[in-house]
């Protein structure tokens, strides 16, 4: 296949006017790879890489929590059709058994059809700090547990690609030196102060879970987890740009503060793609009013969005959409270490294509 004449987004974060060639599902680097000549007219639209999603708890009515892979599938289905290619389903706070089943379900789960595919699991909870648990259950809330964690991740045919950690907790530390080299260790649902994250980031964290939600302000005299991570160059951070969970002016920010290190998430739950109305989230029901999604205490709980258009609002606070994009692309692809295979259209990775108009509208998923 040849899509002709758009404007590709290249890793340099720029558009090229050219020709993209695509072979048994790869990228290739010139019309004599390809077989099928088939041509796509892009002429005047944007070409550019699917979205990598890493942090969504579901979408159409269907959570990951839930252990149903038909509901799996149709999320991930929901996905593609919103231009997420590659999607990271996450768990939430539940018990343990629960998230033991989970897991083992994933073991043998295959995706086909027009779906999104699984670039890995994230596994939010449950080494928690209550304090700081947004909508996750205390009850449910465990130390950080080494054993456990290898567990899960067996189980699911060592699909873990991301665990979420309170840094403040006993024992953090020791899981972090002992599991870095195995998982990528985000920091996030914490009280943990500017001290204490760096010296998880030290540790092996290399990643912030929804930055400025479930976690310290950043103030002047008490920078916390969000002034730590920015100063290290190696730690990306995630951001929930749905106009709900951060200010507008913070978004902006938070692009300052970690150039490159940014990355969109849309931490959807159930209620995306639905109507208004009662959700349960983790055990807990959660009311859904246009973008806004709160528990009955007023949290915040997820969101009603899907990263496509975290993107688009992110443009619309004044990112440039060449860092948007980037920051829905190649940023969480690096974070999670799939980089090699998605998150660019560079010769040899998936074929993942998203067209859209110079607006950002969505034309069509390839």
């Amino acid at each position: 296949m040849i899509i002709k004449d758009g404007l590709v987004y290249q890793e340099d974060k720029t558009f090229v006017k050219k020709d993209l060639y695509i072979e048994n599902g790869k990228i290739a680097g010139s019309p004599a790879e390809v077989t099928d000549k088939t041509e796509v007219d892009a002429s005047g639209l944007l070409v550019l890489p699917g979205l990598v999603d890493v942090h969504s708890h579901g979408a159409v009515g269907c959570d990951f929590s839930d252990g149903d892979m038909e509901g799996l599938g149709r999320i991930l289905a929901y996905e593609r059709a919103h231009g997420v290619t590659s999607y990271c389903p996450t768990s939430m706070t539940i018990h343990k058994d629960e998230l033991r089943r989970i897991f083992k379900a994933m073991g043998s789960f295959s995706e086909s059809g027009e779906m999104a595919r699984v670039a890995g699991i994230n596994m939010e909870g449950p080494f928690l700090d209550v304090s700081k648990k947004g909508a996750h259950l205390a009850e449910h809330i465990l130390a950080p547990d080494a054993e456990f964690f290898r567990e899960c991740n067996a189980s699911s045919g060592n699909k873990i690609r991301l665990v979420t950690l309170a840094p403040n907790v006993e024992g953090a530390l020791e899981f972090i030196r002992e599991l870095h080299g195995e998982v990528v260790i985000s920091l996030g649902h914490t009280a943990a102060d500017y001290e204490t994250a760096k010296q998880a980031l030290k540790a092996g964290a290399n990643h912030v879970t929804h930055l400025c939600n479930a976690m310290m302000p950043l103030e002047h005299r008490n920078p916390g987890l969000i002034g730590a991570a920015s100063e290290d160059e190696n730690c990306y951070a995630e951001l929930i740009s749905d106009g709900i969970h951060v200010h507008e002016s913070m978004v902006r920010a938070v692009f300052r503060m970690f150039p490159g290190r940014v990355v969109l998430i849309s931490d959807s739950m159930r209620a995306t793609g639905m109507e208004d109305g009662t959700y349960d989230l983790g055990g807990q029901q959660v009311t859904v009013n246009g973008r806004l999604a709160t528990l009955a205490s007023g949290t915040i709980a997820g969101s009603a969005t899907n990263l496509y258009d975290c993107m688009r609002t992110a443009v619309s606070f004044g990112i440039p959409k060449e860092e948007a994009i980037a920051a829905a692309t190649m940023n969480p692809a690096k974070s999670i270490g799939v980089y090699g295979e998605v998150g660019s259209l560079t010769p040899g990775k998936r074929a993942d294509v998203v067209l859209a108009d110079q607006n950002l509208n969505l034309v069509k998923v390839m």
